[in-house]
């Protein structure tokens, strides 16, 4: 009986293994977009002008304490399912629709980590620029972005395993990722034994891919540290 069971999975392997790469997917380019937006309105929320950083404030507040449930059901139904672009109508799949719902949270999440990484900058260093005459651009440019990067590239790959994680959600509103591959193997099969089998093997599948990350990410935690 258990080896009918392995050999069943294995014929659902390919599959299971097109799902998670469904999963990789949405999850590189959600914290694709989520960074390169998320370090815009880090910038934008260290603006000398009031109105904008409030507008940022307001931004990574509002996505930070969203569900992701509810902005992958929000972009999932209301983006259209084609836009236009000129007179050519483009497709709007609903794995690009789940890519930007989980973006958005991630950006407000790399907003707050450039946040904290300018703010852990000494404040000597800023001083001690300006009195060599450098302009604040300058400043931010030459010496203060630099350490930045160093210091937001564990927390930054901590949110991706975690956005990875969140790909999850992506089957319930129809995207034929790994667990929607699970959930189809499962009732075709209509096993118990089969169903707990490809469940465990899609929790293994997601530890596997996040759990590297996870010790790098505490390897660059302790080669980085201040």
């Amino acid at each position: 009986m258990a080896t009918d069971t392995l050999s069943t999975l294995w014929q659902w392997s390919p599959s299971l293994a097109a799902g998670l790469w469904q999963n990789i997917q949405i999850s590189l380019v959600a914290i694709g977009l989520g960074t390169l937006l998320g370090l815009l309105i880090g910038v934008l929320a260290l603006s000398p002008l009031a109105p904008v950083r409030t507008l940022a404030r307001l931004w990574v507040q509002v996505f930070r304490n969203a569900p992701w449930l509810v902005l992958i059901y929000f972009t999932s139904y209301v983006f259209p399912f084609e836009i236009q672009v000129g007179s050519t109508w483009l497709a709007f799949p609903d794995w690009l629709k789940v890519t930007v719902g989980l973006a958005l949270p991630a950006s407000a999440n790399v907003a707050e980590i450039f946040r904290g990484a300018v703010g852990s900058i000494p404040v000597t260093q800023w001083e001690a620029a300006r009195s060599l005459a450098f302009s604040r651009a300058q400043i931010f440019r030459s010496i203060i972005l630099p350490q930045c990067l160093k210091r937001m590239l564990p927390p930054w790959m901590n949110l991706y395993a975690v956005v990875t994680m969140g790909t999850a959600l992506a089957s319930l509103v129809g995207v034929h990722d790994l667990l929607d591959s699970a959930q189809i193997a499962a009732n075709t099969v209509n096993s118990s034994s089969f169903t707990v089998l490809v469940y465990f093997s899609v929790l293994a599948l997601f530890f596997l891919y996040c759990y590297p990350i996870s010790c790098l990410t505490q390897r660059l935690e302790r080669r980085y540290a201040f």
